[in-house]
């Protein structure tokens, strides 16, 4: 055989199993929806397409939409790939998307957006900035923009979650590693900031990678995802939904889950568990290991059925490194007695990825927005009232 195709013959079997060890995947993007399962009553549509997108689904984020806020019934989207942040409008009102325009660019992993007071804060991997839109054309105008913080570590988890609730300012921020002491105790943590980004103190800690966090819209008390650690196996450590309470510890990098202490990382002796310290908080729901769980939002919009009032919904971007995958779905959360059960669910089929929620929000008329950053797209989810 010609030792060119012998080369080439090599080539793709060494893809393939780096692939399969690294649980990169082929995408599919299909033409439908209807590989996606709902509860009876529900649809989901595309509301806005060709936001980037990869053919192939591999670790971390991927490089379509991610984070997103609605403002005057316009959605605004964060592509962290593309260095953008873009507005899509619905202009005649038929629940798709009119156009895409460039709010911002030139940005570096722009990735949490928020609202208040006539300015939109993005956090950038290095840095925090706000800006005031021109007019009512959907661009930013440049000649306001200010730097709020401009020195945010780099490398590691890149995403950077923004909130603004009670005039503060809230940032999430993942950890360097797999598996550390971080030297910046503003990695693994939310952090707590004036409007104008001084005064930062780290408000909670010991949180691995909380991409998502929202403040409940009736109680204001904080909810957040966690994306536990790596290479403890299939099943542990546990992904989790927690309360986030300021000053208190969450557990990384020595305890997961419900105090159960990291040994394989943190090999010192103890008298005691080091996990039931006063500050080491346990997780309020346990999730599937590797599940990463995202973005989250309560319900309390008016067009879905009365049992799904005060439910948080949870989107599951999916595992890269587990044999047998889980997570690309989103699951609904009983905030009563934390029952949980998946309400859409079918982006993985047969080994196949056809899409990777990230973020959820819920629309001016009761629909739910969700991002999906492999797929490159925006879905509509909505209630057909019978």
């Amino acid at each position: 055989m010609d030792k060119k195709y012998v080369l080439i013959a090599i080539t793709i079997f060494l893809i393939i199993v780096i692939a399969s060890i690294l649980g990169i995947k082929p995408a599919i993007k299909p033409g439908s929806l209807d590989n996606i399962s709902l509860p009876q009553g529900f649809k989901i549509e595309v509301f806005a397409d060709a936001l980037d997108g990869s053919s192939v689904s591999y670790p971390g984020p991927n490089p379509g939409p991610r984070m997103m806020l609605l403002k005057d019934n316009i959605l605004f989207v964060t592509i962290p790939n593309m260095g953008k942040v873009v507005a899509l409008p619905d202009e005649n009102r038929d629940k798709k998307a009119d156009r895409v325009v460039t709010f911002i660019d030139k940005l570096n992993n722009p990735h949490g957006i928020d609202y208040y007071d006539g300015w939109f804060y993005i956090a950038e991997e290095n840095r925090v900035i706000r800006v005031k839109e021109s007019g009512n054309d959907m661009q930013a105008d440049m000649k306001t923009i200010e730097v709020l913080i401009d020195n945010l570590p780099t490398g590691g988890h890149f995403t950077r979650t923004i909130k603004i609730h009670n005039n503060s300012l809230y940032l999430g921020m993942g950890s360097s590693c797999n598996v550390c002491n971080e030297q910046d105790e503003r990695r693994a943590a939310i952090t707590k900031c004036n409007i104008d980004g001084t005064g930062c103190t780290v408000y909670a800690k010991g949180l691995r990678n909380s991409v998502g966090f929202v403040f409940h819209p009736v109680t204001g008390v904080m909810y957040a995802t966690e994306n536990g650690r790596d290479m403890l196996g299939e099943d542990l450590p546990p992904d989790e939904i927690n309360i986030i309470e300021e000053g208190k510890n969450y557990g990384w990098p020595i305890c997961y889950g419900q105090n159960i202490h990291d040994s394989d990382f943190d090999k010192n002796v103890y008298i005691r568990n080091p996990c039931m310290e006063p500050f080491e908080v346990p997780g309020l729901v346990d999730l599937q290991a590797h599940s990463a769980p995202l973005g989250l939002a309560f319900y309390y919009g008016d067009s879905f059925p009365k049992e799904y009032r005060g439910d948080l919904f949870v989107a599951y971007h999916g595992s890269w490194n587990r044999k047998e995958a889980t997570g690309y779905k989103i699951v609904s959360i009983d905030m009563m007695d934390l029952r949980m059960k998946d309400f859409a669910a079918g982006w993985l089929k047969g080994g196949n990825v056809l899409g990777r929620p990230v973020d959820i929000i819920v629309a001016d008329d009761g629909s739910l927005f969700v991002s999906d950053d492999n797929a490159g797209k925006i879905y509509r989810i909505s209630y057909m009232i019978p």
